[in-house]
């Protein structure tokens, strides 16, 4: 599938978010730890999405899906095998994890696939869950964990190495159920974690602390359903911020429901860029970009890793010179090449540190899609390019963005889809 996308239209109008995709899997993962039917609204319609209902549905677990709507009930679980072949498909999978093993007290799974932007160890995961009380066993890319038999669980407190986020979510849905206190230490405190602790406390959990790097779980013995709505995602929301700003627009984005967006509307004001907001949505107006001295990714409520991409192109954009820094991910910074081809000037300084001069006038080219948020990138850039740019491989944009091509058109943006 590819882009076809004829740059230098302002974008006008309003245009309303999706649900945050990193909620939907450790809230579906939460529709596990129930017999009870549960009911999710404003999922985004992704492919990523299907994928983790395939592997619901082969573990034996009711799920329909109508829109932004998904009813999951998992009367029981008829097998604690993880399928290898969409584990691989889907890095989200590993939500599932945690899950099933509070659940079944057993989960055999495999190191999830997904994006490669850097090293993402699942050691994180495994450290936490062996601090809980459970056995491990590894053969080749096989992993088991299972808690022992008659055997009484301590209450335990266990302090993560990193803010994981999925470690995080992993520890939470495996330590809900139960008869003891755990304590959770250096946890994240991403929106989507928020989701999840509110989700589970509306089944009937008992968390103390969230929204805090410090979680207090008393299992419960029995979770019942419940009716959640997803909160907004705001990578989508800082996406098209950038991308109405360097178009020269005036934006409405709407559906945002009250979320917390500072950690990234901070940053990309510093920019120049106008924005007035109100509880439900954003207005950003017409701005005279400038470049800050630096920006540096962090950890929430930091400036998020998954929008530094679409910085990066802002900062092309903006008058000045400025240093961005992803500690994140040592492959975050390996897609500027392709920006350098359509007119930026960027410096790599190492794996994790480009210096951007601004401004730059883009030109059109045909271009690959390297993962989601490069690849969205790509668009936005294209969006102020001059002339045509294509940008191929964009089914891997589509795993994380809904509705990208219709949202833009809704937009005045000049951009078609078309399958190869």
């Amino acid at each position: 599938m590819k882009y076809i996308i004829n740059g230098g239209h302002k974008l006008e109008g309003t245009v309303c978010v999706s649900g945050n995709k990193n909620s939907v899997f450790p809230c579906i993962g939460a529709a596990l730890l129930t017999s009870e039917e549960v009911i999710l609204e404003n999922i985004s319609n992704l492919v990523d999405t299907e994928v983790l209902i395939q592997i619901l549905k082969k573990l034996g677990v009711v799920v329909e899906k109508n829109k932004s709507t998904i009813r999951i009930k998992a009367s029981e679980i008829r097998r604690f095998n993880l399928p290898e072949d969409l584990m691989m498909k889907l890095r989200g999978s590993i939500i599932l994890v945690g899950a099933i093993l509070g659940r079944l007290g057993k989960v055999n799974f495999f190191h999830p696939g997904g994006d490669i932007i850097g090293r993402r160890s699942i050691e994180t995961h495994v450290g936490g869950f062996k601090a809980l009380g459970t056995s491990f066993k590894k053969n080749n890319s096989k992993f088991s964990l299972y808690f022992a038999k008659n055997s009484p669980l301590a209450n335990c407190d266990v302090f993560l190495p990193e803010a994981s986020v999925t470690a995080t979510e992993n520890l939470i849905l495996a330590s809900v159920l139960g008869s003891r206190v755990i304590t959770l230490k250096n946890c994240a405190k991403e929106p989507h974690v928020s989701d999840l602790c509110r989700m589970l406390t509306q089944m009937g959990a008992n968390i103390v602390g969230i929204g805090t790097d410090t979680l207090i779980i008393t299992g419960v013995n029995k979770l019942n359903g419940t009716k959640f709505r997803i909160g907004a995602d705001y990578i989508e929301v800082g996406t098209y911020v950038v991308a109405a700003a360097i178009t020269g627009g005036e934006v409405t984005i709407s559906g945002l429901g009250g979320a917390y967006l500072d950690p990234v509307l901070s940053p990309l004001k510093s920019f120049g860029i106008k924005i007035e907001e109100s509880k439900d949505a954003i207005i950003v107006y017409l701005s005279k970009l400038k470049s800050t001295q630096k920006l540096v990714t962090n950890i929430w409520p930091g400036f998020p890793t998954d929008l530094m991409s679409v910085a990066i192109v802002l900062a092309t954009q903006s008058k000045g010179v400025i240093l961005c820094h992803d500690w994140m991910y040592e492959g975050r910074m390996f897609f500027i090449d392709k920006l350098i081809t359509m007119g930026a000037k960027i410096t790599l300084a190492d794996p994790h540190r480009v210096l951007v001069y601004g401004q730059n006038k883009l030109r059109g080219k045909e271009l690959e899609t390297p993962d989601i948020r490069a690849g969205m990138a790509l668009v936005v850039a294209a969006l102020v390019a001059r002339g045509r740019s294509v940008i191929n491989q964009a089914e891997l944009i589509e795993r994380g963005y809904e509705d990208v091509v219709m949202k833009l058109r809704g937009l005045g943006a000049d951009i078609e889809r078309v399958e190869v």
